[in-house]
């Protein structure tokens, strides 16, 4: 029974530092799409499958790299800043891609087209598992 006592002892830190993700995520989701020039949530809803697959790569990048700030972090507020960073992180990543690497992956996710959704899913997924392999200490 102790054994049961001292996992459940640590309960408390896994419901904070589980509800600061979640609101991680959340803020990801309002934050994010303001750098992109198509409302991602009106194309996904209208069945634009290429916004879902990029916005869905993008969420897992992001977690990715929030997995890694919690497992990696000193305390809540270490995690909450690195959680920050992963945010700007991927947006600037994004930016770089469509600017510089992709100018036209904007239309081309207008136009549903499912490569260019997968392409930029991938390449979140990538910089989320670089943010998260730069945030060990």
């Amino acid at each position: 029974m102790s054994d049961l006592m001292v996992s459940l002892s640590t309960l408390g830190n896994f419901g904070l530092y589980f509800g600061i993700s979640l609101i991680f995520l959340i803020a990801f989701r309002f934050i994010f799409p303001l750098v992109t020039p198509y409302k991602e949530w009106e194309l996904i809803k209208s069945g634009n499958v290429a916004a879902a697959i990029g916005m869905g790569g993008s969420f897992i990048g992001y977690a990715l790299a929030v997995g890694s700030a919690i497992s990696n972090s000193q305390n809540v507020l270490d995690f909450a800043v690195w959680g920050v960073v992963a945010l700007v992180s991927q947006v600037i990543a994004y930016l770089i891609i469509r600017i510089i690497f992709l100018p036209k992956i904007s239309e081309r996710i207008e136009r549903d087209e499912v490569s260019a959704g997968v392409i930029l899913a991938s390449i979140a997924i990538a910089v989320g598992l670089l943010n998260a392999a730069c945030m060990t200490y």
